[in-house]
């Protein structure tokens, strides 16, 4: 089995639950690796944090310039034309790193979905589609990209979902964040919502919502 390349942070002790979060367009694994000691999360969670590298593709409304990205956005307009292949693809890739942190001993119930932007899109789909129930989702400054084709598994139907957005953010507007939520919810999903004053990126008050919710979600997703 070949796995996306990732950075890995392990905790002091042995991992007992696991987050996959997936950068943004253009970005690295690296990208996120210095949140982790900001989230001060409890010791007893023990979380392995996996911060997986996209690979390198043209990227059509970047001119055709080859970057890292999880897929290929062909237009900027409202409703983000992508292509939806390679998004699947991407998804089938955060699957297989699912199911590794599995073999390593880890319980879906205690494995959570993380993405930004262009990860997040595609943690949308990972997660919700995922064969086995997952612990949680977390989206920041991104929008539904598959909303319209999605099969929900439905050992799924009930995961928490965290949505956050910039609300002054010009590369992924909160009318795209807004949308997801209406769609989540059109899907019988009650996903928690939070925007900040920010633009495309990320924030202290964020990183502490953040960490707040994956600690209440991971000491409950054994028992959901």
């Amino acid at each position: 089995m070949t796995y996306l390349p990732c950075v890995e942070i392990e905790p002091e002790s042995p991992a007992t639950h696991a987050v996959i979060w997936l950068h943004g367009l253009g970005a690295s694994g690296d990208d996120f690796v210095p949140i982790v000691p900001e989230l001060m999360l409890p010791e007893h969670l023990a979380v392995r944090f996996i911060f997986p590298h996209a690979p390198a593709r043209p990227v059509t409304i970047n001119g055709g310039m080859v970057m890292p990205a999880w897929y290929d956005i062909l237009s900027m307009d409202i409703d983000r034309k992508i292509d939806e292949a390679q998004i699947l693809q991407s998804a089938n890739a955060v699957h297989d790193l699912i199911d590794r942190e599995i073999e390593r001993g880890i319980s879906s119930e205690n494995i959570i979905v993380a993405g930004f932007s262009q990860g997040g899109a595609v943690a949308y789909q990972a997660a919700l589609s995922y064969t086995k129930p997952l612990s949680g989702l977390i989206t920041l400054s991104t929008y539904f990209a598959t909303a319209d084709s999605i099969a929900v598994n439905p050992v799924n139907q009930s995961l928490p979902i965290f949505v956050s957005h910039g609300v002054h953010d010009p590369v992924v507007p909160e009318l795209l964040g807004q949308r997801a939520i209406k769609q989540l919810q059109d899907k019988a999903f009650a996903p928690e919502y939070k925007t900040y004053a920010m633009e495309h990126e990320v924030c202290l008050p964020q990183i502490r919502d953040i960490a707040g919710w994956l600690t209440s979600t991971l000491n409950a997703g054994a028992s959901r």
